[in-house]
């Protein structure tokens, strides 16, 4: 028996991650392009379409795809809706296409056609039985044109009809809609694309604790005292506010100040030891508030166009209600007692590890996704997830699909300083940020290297790095007992290289106080309460806020996909660009990497990717300072004292004799 057989080859088609088992991201308003080789046997003109739906969608819809090289189609469809699509991609050998231009050659060589011409309209004839009435009229009359012009003859008249019809557009246009598809390809895989919103690529996330927020020795803030910092966060330009735990805190193990085992009366304990006798993770630490009063701090949070983010920590103090209820979700010595969790050499007596092993996985499943589909009852839809790397990737693969079903604005990042190739599955299978190796990214290859691959290689697919510049776990070298402008280096950094960025509370003052020896904060919130002064002096408060203003004010820095790094003759000198699509808005940043010694180099402008020629004048302003600069070509000169400022963020534009009117930004 022949088998059936595909006329139309489809290959290589992309986006496509590991065959099709991993699904890409996208976020709602996006235009995903989708290119393929396509090919067939002979010269007959082929017709390709994608087809896309919305998941679970009975019709497919369909957008065209144009022939672009060496046999290589692209197209494009809209993504409107925040949720799961599919994508395929069909093409057939066309009959009337490949008629028309065989036929219209030969008459333009004055050829006879009249042979052709009634193979012509018989294809019309077929085609108009199965089209729309208007378009069957319309294929009806060109049928005539093709009769009239066999009566008559080769007269003028009847040339231009055949020119303007029978091989026009429109008739293409037509007949393409209503073609026989008998003789086509299907692509053998049905892709998919979870389109996230808006916020999951560009945010700015401010890591609020409690335990800093108050004005009390000695005790830590309430969500009601929380509610009255929100306007300075939200002034500082941030919109994404990060909570860490905010559940009961066990009391068997509790670690001191600078995570000691001898505790002192009075010391609140690690947020990360989950649960007591008060509950578990659905309840509420009693010195934060009652989740009434949690309600109203989201709430307030939304009033200011701002957005909770919740720390989802999978793990229990020694006293947390599952220890006693859930006893086979941990696991136990050959004594009978249960593992506290290590990563050697450190020690975290204070946590037990949930044991995913446990016979009792669908409750402990659940059990986890019951948590969140909780807190998304309560107004939050952004997780930040404590070490993912070290639970199943699969349950997370599980619970983000079954969360996503649940509510498809819910997302999550993945807090897995972990090896790239976990870092990178777990972005495939549903988290929708991650930390990255940026905390310790510091020299001028090493940040090219690593954010080419991060923005430029497959992993932007699929995964968008969040860019903070520290955390209640990390003090980095680069900010340890340095100077200001150390901290406007890594914000400049993290806010221009990514689209979204974020910083734990207490970076805006500075403030660098290690562990001696190691990269940990000294007299952390994580193990103590602390009083900051919000306004002491060294601050850069005034600093986040422009970078965070120039943020929202440019859209090219609100995409994470179009970074390209440029030329700098000197290796302290960073160069790089983000450019909107349609050139309306260019932005070229400028970083001194080096907080201690001015700097200046040459820099290479790539002013034709600009539209710009080599002998026009473009000026640059620069958004931190407002400056202007007038260059022309590609080849100029800048120079960074980081004593002043350590950075330019520059907007460029043609030179014009109306750029004084020109906006600030």
């Amino acid at each position: 028996m022949i088998p059936e057989i595909d006329y139309v080859v489809i290959e290589h088609v992309w986006p496509e991650i590991d065959c099709g088992t991993s699904y890409i991201r996208r976020r709602v308003g996006d235009m995903l392009k989708v290119s393929a080789d396509i090919f067939s046997h002979g010269h007959e003109k082929i017709v390709a379409r994608i087809r896309y739906r919305e998941r679970g969608a009975k019709k497919w819809l369909e957008c065209p795809m144009h022939f672009v090289d060496n046999d290589r189609w692209q197209g494009e469809f809209l993504l409107a809706k925040n949720g799961y699509y599919e994508y395929t991609i069909l093409a057939w050998r066309d009959y009337f296409l490949s008629w028309a231009h065989d036929t219209h050659t030969k008459y333009n060589a004055h050829l006879d056609i009249k042979s052709e011409l009634l193979e012509g309209k018989i294809l019309l004839q077929s085609a108009s039985k199965k089209a729309i009435p208007e378009e069957k009229k319309l294929l009806q009359s060109y049928a005539a044109v093709i009769d009239t012009f066999l009566d008559n003859g080769k007269k003028t008249e009847n040339r231009v009809n055949l020119e303007t019809e029978i091989f026009g557009e429109t008739i293409k246009n037509v007949m393409v809609n209503n073609a026989d598809r008998s003789s086509s390809g299907s692509y053998d895989k049905v892709l998919t694309v979870f389109v996230d919103r808006k916020k999951t690529e560009f945010a700015s996330w401010y890591e609020m604790w409690a335990r800093s927020q108050g004005t009390v020795e000695g005790k830590s803030a309430t969500f009601s005292d929380m509610i009255n910092r929100l306007d300075y966060i939200k002034n500082l330009g941030f919109d994404v506010v990060y909570l860490p735990p905010i559940h009961p805190i066990g009391e068997t193990n509790r670690k001191g100040p600078n995570n000691s085992l001898e505790c002192p009366p009075g010391s609140p304990g690690c947020p990360y030891a989950i649960g007591n006798k008060l509950g578990g993770h659905r309840a509420i630490d009693p010195e934060l508030g009652t989740l009434d009063e949690f309600k109203r701090f989201v709430d307030e949070c939304h009033k200011r166009d701002m957005e909770v983010a919740l720390d989802f920590a999978v793990q229990a103090s020694p006293d947390h209600p599952w220890v006693q209820q859930h006893e086979a979700w941990f696991s136990k010595r050959p004594d009978g007692t249960i593992k506290y969790a290590e990563n050697p050499p450190k020690k975290y007596q204070d946590i037990y590890p949930i044991n995913f092993d446990t016979e009792d996985k669908e409750g402990l499943w659940n059990e986890l996704l019951g948590i969140i589909k909780f807190w998304i009852d309560h107004g939050v839809k952004i997780f930040r997830v404590d070490n993912p790397h070290t639970k199943p990737i699969y349950f997370w693969k599980w619970l983000i699909e079954q969360i996503h079903v649940y509510n498809p604005e819910v997302f999550f990042l993945a807090e897995a300083f972990t090896r790239p190739k976990v870092m990178k599955k777990l972005a495939k299978i549903g988290f929708s940020q991650s930390y990255t190796y940026f905390t310790w990214r510091n020299f001028k290859h090493e940040l090219t290297d690593y954010f080419s691959e991060l923005t430029q290689s497959e992993a932007a697919e699929y995964m968008i790095g969040n860019l903070f510049t520290n955390t209640p776990d990390i003090l980095p070298e680069f900010l340890q007992n340095a100077p200001r402008q150390s901290f406007k280096i890594r914000a400049v950094l993290a806010g221009t290289l990514s689209s979204t960025w974020g910083m734990y509370n207490g970076f805006e003052l500075c403030e660098g106080r290690p562990l001696p020896g190691k990269e940990e904060y000294i007299d952390s919130e994580k193990y103590d309460y602390k009083i900051w002064d919000w306004d002491r002096p060294g601050n850069i408060k005034d600093f986040i806020m422009r970078l965070n203003l120039i943020r929202k004010r440019n859209k090219a820095l609100q995409q994470y996909r179009n970074l390209r790094f440029l030329h700098a003759e000197n290796d302290n000198i960073l160069f790089y660009e983000k450019k909107a699509t349609d050139l309306s808005n260019i932005i070229l940043t400028i970083v001194n990497l080096d907080p201690y010694h001015t700097h200046g180099s040459f820099i290479y402008v790539p002013i034709e990717d600009f539209n710009i020629g080599h002998d026009e004048t473009y000026f640059v302003q620069d958004l931190i300072s407002g400056e202007k600069y007038y260059w022309q070509g590609h080849k100029n000169y800048i120079e960074l004292n980081p004593h002043k400022e350590p950075a330019h963020i520059l907007r460029l534009h043609r030179y014009t004799h109306k750029e004084a009117e020109f906006d600030y930004f």
